[in-house]
């Protein structure tokens, strides 16, 4: 009897513990997080600023921009795979307000008087006046495909249990990045150029876009590997509400299976 009493005080001890566990909040004292987020808001800033010149590879006509926006998806695929869905949706945030802030100082520039003697400021503001429609679109597209991106790395973790992490990191970029193309190339380029063109303008930065994240890939997932082993972190959002206007980042020890792989052995 007192043997079985014991028992089941050991039993009540080990729920209390996977109790408290579960409730515990995480505080990661990361070491990259910091870069990873600088890295893809400049990403983002960059490629909203070439956007609008035109340029053409192996006879494809596309924008400057679409050969820098692919890595903001490898960014953000990094960012979820490792830190998880809320840290890349706090990157997302920042690279939004700082595309809001290039704007507003865009229109402030161009609304401002120009000295008496002889300038380019014409031809500048015509510049920066075409790059806001283009960063207005690139805004619009870029605060639907990211959180989508990032949603499907993190629901295709869940899914894979983790495995397959190639086939998770270029199926959420190929999905994510139509949705890109295609949303931004008609707000920013419909009546400038004619229909056809800007149907093989849309399918040729969806392309590239792919075809970037395939050339990344590799780095991509060593840099992944790397990262969970120096920052101990490999989340997995199974309790995140994906709403993209939510700002929380906090996450339990459970949600952390790299902590309890370790833990495990």
């Amino acid at each position: 009897m007192q043997s079985d009493h014991t028992n089941i005080n050991v039993s009540g001890v080990s729920v209390m513990q996977d109790n408290i566990i579960e409730s515990k909040t995480i505080h990661p004292n990361v070491n990259y997080l910091w870069f990873l987020t600088l890295a893809y808001t400049m990403a983002i800033v960059f490629a909203n600023w070439f956007d609008p010149r035109l340029i053409t590879i192996a006879g494809l006509n596309t924008d400057a921009g679409t050969l820098i926006f692919p890595f903001t998806f490898l960014l953000a695929d990094l960012i979820t795979e490792v830190y998880g869905y809320k840290y890349a949706r706090r990157a997302i945030w920042c690279g939004f307000l700082f595309n809001a802030i290039f704007i507003i100082y865009g229109q402030i520039v161009i609304h401002m008087p120009s000295p008496n003697y002889p300038t380019n400021n014409e031809l500048f503001d015509k510049i920066l006046t075409i790059n806001c429609r283009i960063i207005l679109a690139s805004g619009i597209s870029y605060i639907i495909a990211e959180p989508a991106n990032s949603y499907l790395m993190a629901k295709l973790k869940i899914k894979f249990y983790g495995r397959l992490l190639a086939v998770r990191f270029l199926s959420s970029t190929v999905i994510a990045s139509g949705i890109d193309s295609l949303i931004f190339g008609v707000i920013a380029f419909y009546g400038v150029i004619d229909n056809k063109n800007l149907l093989d303008l849309i399918v040729t930065m969806w392309l590239i876009k792919v075809a970037i994240e395939l050339c990344g890939l590799p780095i991509a997932i060593k840099l992944a590997k790397n990262l969970k082993q120096v920052e101990q972190l490999d989340i997995y959002d199974r309790k995140t509400n994906f709403n993209v206007f939510k700002l929380d980042t906090n996450y339990t020890t459970t949600d952390n299976e790299y902590r309890v792989r370790v833990e495990w052995h």
